[in-house]
């Protein structure tokens, strides 16, 4: 792994079996959620993961995470491989990976205050008691923008964007050096969006945290973004600096994406006319043969429903999976 690597996924693999039988069950079939992802995180930086509603972004999360155990693959992190080691070598590595979930109530325990819910972490892995443990809540809660008076407040005596808060600060009880950011703030008004993401840029300055930072709101993944991974039935489209990305999108799927993203000029927006794809979206059930992409496709040609493309470099840094920027096939 390179010095300033801190996160490398490689070939990541989840397939969720589909079972029949009320006492014999057998697998009858799978859903691949995520299948072969490659990427990287750096240390201090921010990759966002972009696309639809059930491409695979939150089962990649929740891999890295071991949350989900993956089906194969690795992923490198501090030079161990999080996908062979057992839960007991797991337990210390934890302290370093965190999350903030989607929704800022449902990840909340509604019977702990918040000082009970951002101490939690300190009480599990025993980093802090007595007066240092009342020290440190009472830090978390101003480091998020947070009165000390509202420790002994319940989550349903919060806002929306207060009860995020919390969620950021339970992230933060540990130090970490990287977050998975699980969509954190699409079940939050659109002025209280913006206060979650510069609280969240804040704190990657101050701290030099890694986030991925999943989303489905382009607007949003370009301002808090470093580089931007397009995600698409399991598979990553493309990878590149977020400059280089929204300005020259190479593959198809991406132009779709950008395409359909509102421009705040009235009149350019009048002349604007997005990409419609065909068709629906495949099922990770049985996912398209070649490219996945090849039946919605605007571009698609006669080896996308047979090829698979590889992730490959078109140049600066900017990769991308598809047969339009390969000179061989495979």
């Amino acid at each position: 792994m390179e010095k300033n690597i801190l996160i490398e996924v490689k070939d990541l693999t989840k397939y969720f079996p589909i079972t029949s039988g009320l006492i014999f069950q057998r697998i009858v079939a799978h859903v691949k959620a995520v299948d072969g992802v490659t990427f990287s995180i750096g240390k201090g930086e921010t990759l966002g993961l972009v696309g639809e509603s059930g491409c695979g972004k939150t089962t990649v999360g929740k891999c890295i995470l071991q949350l989900y155990r993956p089906t194969s693959g690795s992923i490198l992190f501090e030079d161990k491989d999080l996908c062979t080691l057992s839960e007991n070598e797991l337990r210390p590595l934890r302290q370093k990976l965190q999350v903030i979930f989607q929704d800022p109530y449902e990840s909340l325990n509604p019977r702990f205050t918040a000082a009970d819910i951002i101490g939690e972490p300190l009480r599990i892995h025993g980093t802090a008691t007595g007066k240092a443990y009342r020290e440190r809540v009472a830090e978390l809660l101003d480091i998020v923008g947070l009165a000390p008076y509202m420790a002994e407040r319940y989550p349903h005596e919060f806002s929306g964007g207060q009860r995020q808060r919390l969620g950021i600060a339970r992230a933060l009880a540990l130090q970490p050096s990287f977050i998975v950011c699980d969509e954190p703030i699409s079940a939050l008004d659109v002025s209280i969006q913006a206060q979650i993401i510069n609280l969240l840029g804040t704190l990657q300055d101050k701290f030099g945290i890694a986030y991925l930072f999943i989303s489905h709101d382009l607007s949003v993944v370009r301002h808090i973004s470093d580089r931007v991974a397009v995600m698409y039935l399991g598979k990553i489209m493309e990878i590149s600096d977020r400059t280089e990305l929204y300005k020259s999108p190479l593959h198809p799927y991406t132009q779709v994406l950008l395409s359909a993203v509102p421009i705040p000029d009235p009149e350019v927006e009048a002349q604007h006319v997005p990409i419609v794809l065909k068709g629906e979206v495949p099922t990770p059930i049985n996912p398209p043969s070649g490219c996945v992409f090849h039946p919605r496709c605007p571009k698609a040609f006669e080896p996308c429903p047979t090829v698979i493309p590889a992730l490959r470099d078109a140049g600066g840094g900017h990769q991308v999976a598809c047969l339009l920027y390969s000179t061989s096939w495979p």
